[in-house]
């Protein structure tokens, strides 16, 4: 069993260290076919049936570049205001691991695609962080090893692996920052900030599905410590494979302490990548981190350098979308929203999917009342994130139509939504099956509102006296018996017409 490790105080990291961070982000591209074949590049599927010599690794087999995977290589390094090189090539990064067919990965080494950008990336309290860019490269993802048995699904314990190679040569674009300094202790906020920016980015480029939950990207996260007077950087950890914006926060937050700890009694940190545990934020020793060298890197001889024309760049910027910082600058001007309420839908990750509620019918403020309050609940209690939610824009538009066509009260529209996100269909197919629509007949209310006063004649002389807020407790009453589907307002004013006669 693993010991617990040692953490320090969070306050009091920040007092003696300053954080280092580098963040790697591994993007799946959503092209048709793989980086190198013509194999199919779709997620799941039986395994290994989305294979071929070529993406096996098999004798004789020779690769070909995916010219739309270069294309979107291209636009990701544009949109992060890279340079994009005249001319580059594929190497050929050697080791072994059972889910790589071919024992080396064809990637790019010193001469990346895209090198010296930056991104901007919005704290929660709109502060701006810069953070610059080392270099975005094309390279080829690996297969999936399946651990079977043991309670950790990791190889530690299992009594067998299997190896799925539908993934292998998926082509992938890893985005790699420069050393992030100066961020103190919001330096796990800004981890979670710049990936959430680089996805919306890579989504408003439409050049993946930035699926998370599937791997399609996914973050590793270095981190190291310095003594407060110290003048070169910490020995860093790499901790792999991290795969939701509240884990990239937690994995930096823990490695600072955990690290601190160890710094503090005079230890060392070892240089290795780690396993972030999702069950409880904690990270776990991997293996020794290679070094470049270790990984013997030289010319890919069976694919011939790439040079982008200018011409060909210069076309490709033009295609570039309005960039999501744009567009929540117009958002806000035409949704005439506050900085504080802008900020709101950010926190929570709201601002496209209120824009796709406000294009499927409804009011920017109605939409932005359900993601932001009720919706954003469901997903803090779930500790999903929101755009994980099973119920979509077009939904929730459909929803806040019900309400406003006076089908649904607010009450019965919030069981509406629990029944979708559950499963049980569309909004008017939960309505059916759950029998919520309001009840709206006269005079089914007005025998629900007779059976109330009837019950309560102290409450109707008071009403009678000229107490009309007294008839709240008969509105409540015939609430109860309507199981929540009167219309409110028209019970109460069947109640005052029902008393003054």
């Amino acid at each position: 069993m693993t010991a617990v490790a040692e953490l320090m105080d969070y306050a009091e990291v920040i007092e003696r260290f300053d954080p280092v961070l580098g963040l790697e982000v591994h993007v799946e591209l959503s092209t048709n076919t793989k980086m190198f074949c013509g194999c199919v590049n779709e997620f799941g599927g039986e395994p290994n049936t989305k294979t071929c010599p070529t993406c096996l690794g098999l004798p004789g087999s020779l690769p070909a570049v995916n010219g739309k995977a270069v294309e979107g290589a291209i636009r990701i390094g544009l949109a992060l205001n890279c340079e994009i090189a005249e001319w580059c090539r594929f190497a050929r990064k050697n080791y072994f691991y059972p889910d790589m067919p071919k024992n080396f990965q064809t990637s790019q080494y010193d001469e990346p695609i895209a090198f010296d950008g930056y991104l901007d990336v919005t704290l929660d309290d709109g502060e701006v962080v810069r953070v610059e860019i080392e270099r975005a490269h094309m390279e080829e993802d690996t297969g999936k090893s399946l651990h079977i048995g043991g309670a950790t699904g990791r190889i530690h314990g299992a009594e067998h692996s299997l190896l799925d190679y539908n993934r292998a040569g998926v082509p992938l674009i890893e985005i790699v920052t420069k050393p992030i300094t100066g961020t103190g202790e919001r330096a796990p906020e800004v981890a979670r900030a710049y990936v959430t920016a680089l996805r919306d980015l890579l989504r408003a480029l439409d050049v993946s599905d930035v699926r998370m939950d599937q791997g399609s990207l996914r973050c590793d996260a270095n981190v190291s410590l310095m003594a407060k007077d110290a003048t070169e950087f910490g020995t860093r950890t790499e901790t792999k494979n991290v795969n939701s914006l509240r884990s990239v926060e937690r994995a930096v937050r823990y490695e600072m302490t955990r690290q601190a700890a160890i710094l503090a009694e005079g230890g060392s940190i070892r240089q290795e990548t780690r396993h972030f545990q999702e069950a409880d934020g904690t990270t776990s020793s991997g293996r020794a981190k290679e070094t470049a060298e270790d990984y013997r890197y030289f010319p890919e001889p069976d694919l011939v350098p790439i040079a982008p024309s200018r011409e060909w760049v210069e076309e490709l910027r033009a295609t570039l979308p309005e960039m999501p910082w744009e567009r929540r600058k117009r958002i806000q001007e035409e949704w005439k929203l506050s900085d504080e309420a802008l900020r709101d839908l950010l926190n929570v990750g709201a601002v496209d999917l209120v824009a796709a509620t406000v294009e499927a019918g409804a009011t920017p403020d109605e939409a932005r009342g359900w993601w932001v309050n009720t919706l954003a609940q469901e997903a803090n209690t779930r500790e999903v994130e929101l755009t994980e939610l099973a119920i979509t824009p077009a939904q929730v538009a459909e929803v806040i139509g019900l309400v406003s066509s006076g089908e649904l009260t607010n009450k019965l529209a919030k069981e509406v939504v629990q029944g979708v996100l559950a499963g049980e269909g569309s909004p008017r197919e939960v309505v059916e099956k759950r029998g919520l629509k309001v009840v709206s007949d006269d005079s089914a209310l007005l025998t629900a509102v007779d059976e109330a006063l009837a019950a309560q004649p102290d409450i109707a002389d008071k009403i009678r006296g000229g107490k009309v807020a007294a008839a709240g407790a008969i509105v409540g009453a015939v609430m109860k018996a309507t199981k929540g589907q009167a219309d409110a307002k028209r019970v109460r004013e069947l109640i005052i017409e029902r008393v003054g006669s």
